[in-house]
C-alpha cells in the first residue's frame, strides 16, 4: 500500500499481500520511508518488494472489454488516467452501439463494437464485464470463431472474469475454443476509476511461473489501487467484502450527512463532511497500520459526545448489520456459481 505525503513515500507492508513476480528485489518487511518519489512497491508472502513503473507493460498491447458497463468503464477510465494505456489500445463492446459511443468517446476510446469476437482479435488481454447470467449468451456468440480461429503459445491470450460467482473451471470450459489461452477471475470495485480500488484475483496455473500476461494483469490492478491473488475458495467473500462494500459505504456516507442534515446543517455542507470523515478515517487506518478499535477510543472520550453516539450506533446493531451484508452478499455471488 503505497502513499506519497509532501517529498516521502509511506509504505504500509501488509503481510498478506501477494503478486506475481518473486524475482525482484526483496527490500523490507517493516513500515518504512523512502526519500524518492515514483518508486513502487508491492507486498509478496516473502517482503516488500520492488516493481516495475505501472505503465511498463511487458507483453500487453491491447485491452479488450466485453461488455460496456459500469465495471469495464471503471477500469478503463482508471487505466487511462494514469496513463498506462492509451485510447486507441482499447475496444469495448456492447449490445448498443449508439450507448457505448456516447459514454466511451469521451475517454477518446473510438474502437466500439457489437460484436464481441471483434474484442477477442484485437485484444492481448480481454476483460469479461457481462452479468454472470449472459455469459453463456457470450459463449454462443463467440461461436462463430470455432472455425476460424487458431489459438497457439505465439498468440496467446489472457481472459479476465470480473463476473461474480463464475468459477475458474466454468470459465475454462467456456473459452474451450479459444485454448491454449491464460485464464483469472478477479474482483474489482468501482473507485478504481479515481485509482483508489481493490482488487482480489485467483488464476489458473497458479502453481507454475508467471506469465508475461499475468503481470501485466496484475500491473495493470496495481496502478488502480490494492491487488491481492487469493485461492479461489476466497473469491466469493473478497466479492461479499471488497467488490460490494463501496456500496455500503456510500450508504454509511448517506446516513452520516442526512444525520447533519436533521441538526441543522446545509445539505452540500453535511455531505463533503461525511465523505471526508470517511476518507480520512480510512487514510489513517491505513497510514497509522493501528486497528480501529484502537483508533475508535482515541476519539471517545469520557462521558464525551463521541462515545454517546457510538452507543447510539450499537443499539443499532450496526457492526453486525455491516457483516450480516457482506455474508448474505458473499452467499449470493455462491449462488451465482
Amino acid at each position: 500500500l503505497i502513499y506519497k505525503r509532501d517529498a516521502r513515500v509511506l509504505i504500509v507492508y501488509r503481510q498478506h499481500c501477494r503478486a506475481p513476480g518473486p524475482e525482484v528485489a526483496r527490500v523490507g518487511e517493516s513500515k518504512t520511508d523512502y526519500k524518492q518519489l515514483g518508486t513502487d512497491f508491492y507486498g509478496t508472502n516473502s517482503g516488500l518488494c520492488k516493481m516495475s513503473s505501472p505503465a511498463a507493460l511487458q507483453k500487453c498491447k491491447a485491452v479488450g472489454f466485453i461488455g460496456g458497463g459500469n465495471m469495464a468503464y471503471a477500469i478503463a477510465s482508471g487505466l487511462l488516467s494514469k496513463g498506462v494505456l492509451q485510447p486507441d489500445q482499447i475496444t469495448v463492446s456492447a449490445t448498443r452501439l449508439e450507448n457505448l459511443q456516447a459514454r466511451w468517446a469521451p475517454l477518446g476510446v473510438t474502437r466500439t463494437t457489437v460484436d464481441n469476437a471483434e474484442v477477442i482479435l484485437q485484444s492481448d488481454v480481454v476483460f469479461i464485464c457481462v452479468k454472470p447470467q449472459m455469459f453463456d449468451h457470450v459463449l454462443r456468440d463467440l461461436a462463430k470463431l470455432k472455425q476460424t480461429y487458431k489459438a497457439d503459445e505465439s498468440n496467446q491470450k489472457l481472459y479476465v472474469s470480473i463476473m461474480a460467482g463464475v468459477t475458474l473451471g466454468r470459465l475454462e470450459q467456456g473459452l474451450t475454443m479459444f485454448q491454449p489461452c491464460l485464464i483469472a477471475r478477479a474482483m474489482p470495485n468501482t473507485p478504481m476509476q479515481v485509482g483508489v480500488g481493490c482488487t482480489v484475483y485467483c488464476r489458473t496455473g497458479s502453481d507454475h511461473p508467471v506469465p508475461p500476461l499475468y503481470r501485466d494483469m496484475h500491473t495493470m490492478f496495481a496502478a488502480l489501487g490494492v491487488v491481492h491473488e487469493v485461492e479461489e475458495s476466497k473469491m466469493n467473500a473478497a466479492t461479499g467484502l471488497a467488490g460490494c462494500g463501496p456500496a455500503y459505504v456510500y450508504e454509511f456516507i448517506e446516513a452520516l450527512a442526512d444525520g447533519g442534515v436533521k441538526q441543522g446543517i446545509p445539505r452540500d455542507m453535511a455531505l463533503q463532511l461525511a465523505a471526508q470523515t470517511v476518507m480520512g478515517a480510512a487514510k489513517t487506518v491505513l497510514d497509522t497500520g493501528k486497528h480501529p478499535a484502537v483508533l475508535k477510543d482515541e476519539v471517545c472520550s469520557p462521558g464525551g459526545a463521541t462515545i454517546h453516539g457510538v452507543h447510539a450506533l450499537e443499539q443499532g446493531s450496526m457492526r453486525g448489520t455491516v457483516m450480516n451484508a457482506v455474508e448474505s452478499a458473499t452467499k449470493r455471488a455462491a449462488e451465482l456459481s
